[in-house]
């Protein structure tokens, strides 16, 4: 049995989700071959084979891949799986944006049903997923000859050094010319990357505006190392960018620390961050839902608590 990762990475270095994929790869007790697709991707690929569980990493070297296009992808992913004769069993992918974009298409493409989001493997063909906002998990078989699935991050732990396998070139599978990147916009940022961090402050509507977030949340996340995020009320708000949203159509993020300021508590906001270690709610509110999933809740003026707490720390 062999299990197909589908690495996420950006051409210059392996993402973290990737290590997370891994290790759940790892617990389907088949051998782990992690797929490198990229354009110049030399460092990803060795990154990739330094990892532990792994057993062999494809290494896909094409221009096709300059913009990890999601249909020059699947089809990849697609050549690989029949290349292989039926002994690949399982592919999987990070559920980021990056793996909600091309497992669909590898799923329709192998005229299988994918399975999104699992927190848990049970065994090789039976797994556990979130429903409803996560207030309910579904153990879902499958009977498809290949498994696509999609890995929520958080519930599995990163993937360690201490691999040093062999790298296979494999040949690239073409350029469908379906679509091509026109531009992109980035936020650059000193902070730690929301889906990676240790620990993160999120505003939500009680901030009032965006100006109050800058000036009230970003000393805090400042002093203590921490990501920002926000509630989906306040991206839609336009206190903050869209990146900014944790919730369920946000970023699931799962920190050590997670420190909710003004967010009420709505479900689509708890089903991105009740899996944090740790979390603290301020909000003047004592009924909030927030408090409900809280470890520690703080009833009071966020405009006077944080200040307050920035001054203590």
């Amino acid at each position: 049995m062999t299990i197909l990762v589908v690495a996420e990475h950006d051409n210059a270095s392996l993402k973290g989700a990737t290590l997370n994929t891994i290790s759940a790869a790892a617990k389907l007790g088949g051998d782990v071959v992690v797929l490198v697709a990229g354009a110049g991707a030399v460092a990803a690929v060795e990154a990739a084979a330094k990892v532990a569980g792994v057993a062999k990493v494809l290494s896909v070297d094409s221009a096709a891949f300059a913009d990890l296009g999601a249909e020059n992808l699947a089809a990849q992913v697609l050549a690989v799986v029949k290349a292989a004769g039926g002994a690949i069993s399982h592919v999987l992918a990070p559920a980021t944006t990056f793996g909600k974009n091309v497992l669909p298409r590898v799923a329709a493409l192998l005229d299988v049903a994918q399975i999104s989001e699992i927190v848990a493997i049970e065994s090789a063909d039976t797994f556990v997923r979130p429903i409803y906002a996560g207030n309910a998990l579904a153990t879902v078989k499958s009977a498809d000859p290949v498994k696509v699935i999609t890995v929520r991050t958080t519930a599995f732990e990163a993937a360690g050094e201490g691999g040093a396998v062999a790298v296979e070139q494999v040949a690239a599978a073409g350029d469908l010319g379906l679509s091509k990147l026109v531009g992109r916009e980035l936020t650059k940022s000193a902070r730690p990357e929301l889906g990676a961090a240790k620990i993160i402050v999120s505003g939500g509507r009680g901030m009032g505006s965006g100006e109050n977030y800058q000036k009230v949340l970003e000393p805090l996340a400042d002093k203590i190392g921490a990501a920002l995020g926000a509630s989906r009320a306040a991206v839609d708000a336009g206190y903050v960018p869209n990146d900014y949203q944790v919730g369920q159509t946000g970023k699931i993020v799962a920190p050590q620390l997670y420190i909710a300021v003004g967010i009420s508590g709505a479900i689509q906001h708890l089903a991105g961050m009740k899996d944090s270690k740790v979390i603290v709610a301020i909000n003047k509110d004592p009924e909030a839902p927030i408090f409900q999933v809280a470890d520690y809740g703080l009833v009071a003026d966020l405009f006077e608590a944080v200040p307050q707490l920035v001054a203590a720390v």
